[in-house]
C-alpha cells in the first residue's frame, strides 16, 4: 500500500488548491478524480460557463460596434463556434492541471474514491480494479450536483441542469428557466443574447435573492428591459415533457396557475452534496439532515485526521470558498497556526449583463445585526470611464455604521463590477472605514471611481453628482 500524509477525494478548486499548498508545506500528497481532473468547475461549471458569456458579451458589443466607429457589416452567431471555444479553454485548463500535478509530484489516482477506515482510501477504477491508499489524513472534496425537482428529472435532452445547458445543440426558441439565483440568471442572460426567448420563474418575490435589495431590482429591471420575463413569487408544479420540448405549469403570487411552452427547460434550484456512498457512515463521520458534514473553524469533521471543504460543508457554494477551506486544512494538517475564515466578508459574482458583485453585509443584514446603518450610492452613469466604453448602467452602493464609519458591505451592478468588488473584499478584510477608503487615492478614468465617489456620498455627497 502507498502511504501518504494527506489523501484528497476530488480535484475541483477545493481539492486542487488544497493539494498544492500541501506539497509546499513538504506533505506527500495523492489526489483521487473519478472523472476529469479539475472538477466540476473547471470541466462543467466556472470555466466552460464563464467561456460562453464572454462569448455573449463579445456578440453583444460587436452589435453595438457602429456607435464606436468600428463598422462590422451584418453580425451572426455560430453556437457551434462558441461552444468549440469552451471545449478548448476546457482543454487548456485541464492539460495545465496535469500537468502542474507531474511537476509538482503530487500522485493522481483515477476513480471514485471512499473511506475504508479512518486512515484509508479505496479508489475503484472504471476497469473495477480497487487500490487501497494508507493516509494519515483525509480530504474530503467530493463537491455537488445539480439538483433536480421531484417530478421533473433531467434527461439533459429539453430538461436540463447547468450541465446540458452548456452543451445545447441549438440557440432554443424559447428557454424557461426554473431558479431565478446566479445560475439561472447567467444561463437566462447568456442564451437571451444568442437569440432565444427567455423566461425565468422563481419561488422567491425577488431574483438573486441572496444579493442588496436595491442590486436584485436593477437587475430585474434591466432584464425586462432585455426582453427576458420574469415570474418571481412563483412555484413550479409540473414539467410535462414532449418529443420537441417541455410544457412548464406554474401558480402565480395570485394562486392563478399559467403554462409557459418552452423547447429547452433549464432546472437551476440548486446543488446537492456528493455525501453519499462515500463511506462516511462505515467510519462514523457525522452528517446533518440535509446531507451536509459538519465541520469546525479547521475543517475538521467530528473524526480529527478527516476533514471536509467545499460543498459537502454548509458554507457559500462557492469555487473561491472551497480553495480557502483548502488551505486552511492542509496548514491546520502541517501544524501550522490557521485563522478561520470570515463568511461575511466573501465576494460573491454573478457573470450575467450587467454584471453583479457584493462583499460583504446587505443594508438589511446590516440592520438586522443592530448596526445604526448609513448607505452611499453613486451611478456609473456619472463616471467617465463607464461613458466611454458605452456601458453607463447601474451603480455602486455602499452600506456602513454610521456611528463608527466602518464599511460593512459593497454592492454593485454594472460594468465590470466582478473584477471591482475585489477592492471591496480588502477593504473589508482589513476593516476600512470611510475614511480610509476616501484616503484612498483612485486612478482616473476608472471604474472604481465609482466606489470612491460612493464613499464621499456617506460624508458630505457626492462629487460628480
Amino acid at each position: 500500500m502507498a502511504q501518504y500524509d494527506v489523501v484528497i477525494i476530488g480535484s475541483g478548486p477545493g481539492g486542487e488548491v488544497a493539494a498544492l499548498r500541501a506539497v509546499q508545506l513538504g506533505l506527500k500528497v495523492a489526489v483521487v478524480e473519478k472523472e476529469q481532473v479539475g472538477g466540476v468547475c473547471l470541466n462543467i461549471g466556472c470555466i466552460p460557463t464563464k467561456s460562453l458569456l464572454h462569448c455573449a458579451d463579445l456578440l453583444e458589443e460587436t452589435k453595438e460596434g457602429k456607435k464606436f466607429g468600428v463598422i462590422t457589416g451584418e453580425v451572426s452567431f455560430d453556437l457551434k463556434g462558441a461552444m468549440g471555444h469552451k471545449e478548448k479553454v476546457v482543454k487548456t485548463m485541464r492539460t495545465g492541471l496535469e500537468g502542474l500535478f507531474k511537476k509538482k509530484k503530487i500522485d493522481l489516482y483515477r476513480g471514485f474514491g471512499r473511506l475504508a477506515g479512518t486512515n484509508k482510501v479505496a479508489v475503484k477504477a472504471n476497469d473495477g480494479t480497487e487500490t487501497v491508499i494508507e493516509t494519515k489524513n483525509v480530504i474530503l472534496a467530493v463537491g455537488s450536483t445539480p439538483r433536480a425537482l421531484p417530478f421533473a428529472p433531467f434527461d439533459e435532452q429539453r430538461i436540463v441542469s447547468s450541465t446540458g445547458a452548456l452543451s445545447l445543440p441549438e440557440v432554443p426558441k424559447h428557454l424557461v428557466v426554473i431558479g431565478g439565483g446566479i445560475i439561472g440568471c447567467e444561463f437566462a442572460s447568456m442564451y437571451r443574447t444568442f437569440g432565444a426567448q427567455v423566461s425565468i420563474i422563481e419561488m422567491l418575490p425577488r431574483i438573486v435573492a441572496t444579493e442588496d435589495e436595491e442590486i436584485s431590482a436593477e437587475l430585474a429591471k434591466a432584464f425586462t428591459k432585455r426582453g427576458i420575463k420574469l415570474y418571481t413569487g412563483s412555484k413550479t408544479k409540473a414539467v410535462n415533457k414532449r418529443a420537441d420540448g417541455a410544457s412548464v405549469v406554474f401558480e402565480g403570487p395570485d394562486g392563478k396557475e399559467q403554462t409557459l411552452e418552452a423547447d429547452y427547460v433549464l432546472i437551476g434550484t440548486g446543488r446537492a452534496p456528493l455525501t453519499k456512498n462515500i463511506g462516511l457512515e462505515e467510519v462514523g463521520v457525522t452528517i446533518d439532515e440535509r446531507g451536509y458534514i459538519p465541520v469546525n473553524a479547521t475543517m475538521q469533521t467530528n473524526i480529527a485526521n478527516i476533514y471536509a471543504i467545499g460543498d459537502v460543508v454548509p458554507t457559500p457554494w462557492l469555487a473561491h470558498v472551497a480553495s480557502a477551506e483548502g488551505v486552511i486544512a492542509v496548514e491546520h494538517i502541517a501544524g501550522h497556526h490557521t485563522n478561520p475564515i470570515n463568511y461575511d466578508i466573501i465576494p460573491s459574482c454573478v457573470y450575467c449583463s450587467p454584471e453583479v458583485a457584493h462583499v460583504g453585509l446587505t443594508e438589511a443584514q446590516a440592520k438586522e445585526r443592530g448596526y445604526n446603518v448609513k448607505v452611499g450610492k453613486f451611478p456609473f452613469a456619472a463616471v467617465g470611464k463607464a461613458t466611454a466604453i458605452g456601458n453607463r448602467d447601474g451603480f455602486v452602493k455602499i452600506v456602513a455604521d454610521a456611528e463608527y464609519g466602518e464599511i460593512l458591505g459593497f454592492h454593485m451592478i454594472g460594468p465590470r463590477v466582478t473584477e471591482l468588488v475585489a477592492e471591496g473584499g480588502l477593504a473589508l478584510s482589513h476593516e476600512a472605514t470611510v475614511e480610509s477608503l476616501l484616503a484612498t487615492i483612485h486612478a482616473h478614468p476608472t471604474l472604481y471611481e465609482a466606489m470612491h465617489e460612493a464613499g464621499h456620498a456617506l460624508l458630505d455627497g457626492t462629487l460628480h453628482l
